[in-house]
């Protein structure tokens, strides 16, 4: 891995990934359990809970980048737009820095939604284990 690579990697936001979330971790907040509240308050429909996007950076990390030797140290998210069931979202990371001192990559992302809208960005920074 070199600095400025690019990685893709596409999630579906089905319904057992949302109701996993709930059931896991029992967050029934109106704006992500009640249709008729999310749109009154001016989303098209309950909003799905933005932290199932650090789930699925999880995923990224451990299971696709070309090295399994890692752990996530550090992590920054920015929510820009809602999410919601049936969504199909793309993540784009980038390697913006390799730092072999402190055995540490730090990467750059965006969740991108399928009318290409950005739904979340940040960084994270994973350290290499020896």
């Amino acid at each position: 891995m070199k600095e400025n690579d690019l990685f893709v990697t596409e999630f579906f936001l089905e319904e057992k990934i949302y109701r996993g979330f709930i059931n896991l971790f029992g967050d029934k907040n109106p704006l992500h359990v009640d249709k008729e509240y999310a749109v009154q308050k001016g989303f098209r429909d309950k909003v799905v809970h933005g932290n199932i996007l650090s789930g699925f950076l999880s995923f990224f990390i451990g299971e696709c980048l070309p090295v399994k030797n890692v752990i996530l140290v550090s992590q920054n998210m920015k929510y820009h737009k809602p999410m919601y069931i049936n969504d199909k979202l793309r993540l784009n990371a980038i390697i913006t820095g390799i730092f072999e001192s402190v055995n540490i990559i730090e990467m750059k992302f965006k969740f991108l939604n399928q009318s290409d809208e950005k739904i979340a960005s940040g960084n994270f920074q994973i350290g290499i284990l020896q």
